[in-house]
């Protein structure tokens, strides 16, 4: 797996702290700072998702991935997955994440509780690079609604 990253700053574009990733996959996918009050021309204009929400993103499609994937290898009648993350970072730098909880939204057909249950949990414990992979700094919690279509 690959991915270039290059600061678009330096190309006289409207953001002095934009980047654009291009992805191994053929992709790309643009990336913005936050605003800085006191200087900025250190700052970004918030046109794009911050690189630490794009970690964030991309560990919830990892994880609704698996989910969704589990639950139609076990035939089940899944019709909608959403899982909505809320995540806690250090006050000081490194500014990595502490708490991540990510709560699922599970529509289908006579769904049991226990296989969403089950799909979350060998995502989080098995399938989900990205979030194995936060867990070994972040506290990690997970909870789910399934509805009934």
């Amino acid at each position: 797996m690959e991915c270039t990253v290059s600061w678009t700053g330096g190309l006289s574009t409207r953001s002095a702290m934009g980047f654009v990733a291009e992805t191994g996959s053929g992709h790309t996918l643009v990336m913005d700072g936050a605003p800085d009050a006191d200087k900025p021309e250190n700052g970004g204009q918030n046109l794009a998702p911050r690189p630490m929400e794009t970690v964030l993103a991309g560990t919830g499609g990892c994880t609704a991935y698996d989910v969704v994937l589990i639950l139609k290898r076990g035939r089940h009648a899944v019709q909608g997955c959403t899982v909505k993350l809320t995540a806690e970072r250090a006050q000081t730098e490194p500014k990595v994440f502490t708490k991540i909880h990510m709560h699922f939204t599970v529509t289908g057909k006579a769904i049991p509780a226990v296989a969403v249950e089950r799909a979350i949990a060998l995502s989080h414990e098995k399938y989900c690079s990205a979030s194995i992979m936060l867990a070994k700094m972040a506290e990690i919690t997970t909870s789910f609604e399934l509805l009934d279509a």
